[in-house]
């Protein structure tokens, strides 16, 4: 009788307690942009016109998309013979370390028409780490003036490329510098296997618009003093790299204004809340705000050596400080900005109707491509 009398009471404490159910952890919605570009010789144009316009390019894709994790990859390609035949960087939310890449890539060789693009293609489909799962979006450029080399035996031909691709569920594009008629059968072939656009281009890429803005230069300085609150921290290799994208900056404003507001604005729209300096990690100040780091569990080796010789209090209050500062000139730096984008867009509303450029094809292509 006990038993029973025992049995009904855990039964009813049971039912009676709420349905313990497992949590679902939300992934963030993703975007991933992989750029495959032929950068042999005749390819120099439009390859000097994609470094200035890179980060304008991220800057749309975070206006489509505020919310979603980006990165971004690049498979450079030339053919057999050249220095290389194909270099890649992998799909990377660091985007300052992807444009250092970039600006590293110069147009050589060449020597016959036919370039590798089955290689490349095969290389940014296959040999990058995509994401997988519904919530992210994978999109391929390629970007090119010559047809594939179909006579590489070792190659895996475009077709079965784009029927992975359509597997994985990455939409490819292709973008065509120049007009010979041999590429354009190829490159409509890509396009519609691989459910994305035929994009054709002027050869040296179009005429890139640079805009520079009367919140450059202000933009510019608030950016330099949001790096001057950056604490690099890691090991020590991590440290010299966080230092060295703090320079970049400089050196991209004395050369070009107009990509230096590109780059913060980039950077004050993808992680307004966390107050993020440089992309990648490695900045203490940053990652604290973001909640990915505590002060209490680094060592103290993977400290600055300034940093590192505050006692532990001092440590702290300095932190706070740097995190404070950064936010209140990350909010000055957000309406600097928005006034810039709404310059930017009533200076292009009453400009003459441009011819298709790199820049603007890429752009629009997104902004259709990424719509939920």
């Amino acid at each position: 009788m006990k038993r029973i009398t025992l049995f009904r009471a855990l039964t009813l404490a049971a039912l009676a307690a709420p349905l313990a159910l497992p949590s679902v952890a939300h992934a963030k919605p993703a975007v991933e942009v992989a750029f495959v570009l032929d950068t042999t010789g005749s390819m120099s144009g439009l390859l000097e016109g994609a470094k200035r316009k890179i980060w304008s390019i991220a800057t749309a894709i975070v206006d489509s998309n505020p919310d979603a994790d980006i990165r971004m990859g690049l498979v450079s390609y030339r053919d057999i013979g050249d220095d290389y035949v194909t270099r890649s960087v992998d799909l990377t939310a660091d985007i300052q370390d992807l444009y250092a890449r970039l600006l590293e890539l110069q147009a050589r060789g060449g020597g016959d028409w036919p370039e590798s693009v089955n290689e490349a293609l095969d290389v940014a489909v296959n040999k990058l780490k995509w994401t997988s799962g519904t919530d992210t979006r994978r999109i391929v450029f390629l970007v090119g003036d010559a047809p594939p080399h179909m006579d590489y035996a070792q190659d895996t031909k475009y077709p079965t490329t784009l029927a992975v691709a359509r597997q994985k569920d990455i939409i490819v594009n292709a973008v065509q510098a120049g007009s010979a008629e041999d590429t354009a059968r190829v490159w409509h072939d890509i396009a519609e296997g691989g459910r994305g656009r035929y994009i054709p281009i002027p050869q040296d890429g179009g005429q890139v618009v640079i805009i520079e803005t009367p919140y450059d230069e202000d933009i510019i300085i608030l950016q330099k003093e949001i790096n001057g609150t950056v604490i690099p921290y890691g090991p020590a290799p991590l440290q010299k790299r966080t230092e060295n994208k703090m320079r970049q900056l400089s050196e991209v404003a004395a050369a070009a204004p107009a990509a230096a507001s590109d780059m913060a604005s980039y950077l004050n729209k993808r992680a307004p809340a966390s107050s993020e300096a440089v992309t990648g990690g490695g900045d203490l100040v940053g990652d604290v705000a973001a909640g990915r780091q505590k002060l209490d569990q680094v060592k103290d080796a993977d400290l600055p050596d300034a940093f590192r010789a505050l006692p532990a209090e001092q440590r702290a209050a300095r932190l706070e400080q740097q995190i404070g500062k950064r936010q209140a000139l990350n909010a000055k730096l957000a309406t600097l900005v928005k006034q810039r984008d709404a310059y930017l867009r009533n200076h292009r509303d009453k400009q003459p109707k441009q011819a298709s450029s790199f820049d603007r094809e890429v752009e629009a292509t997104l902004k259709t491509q990424l719509k939920r």
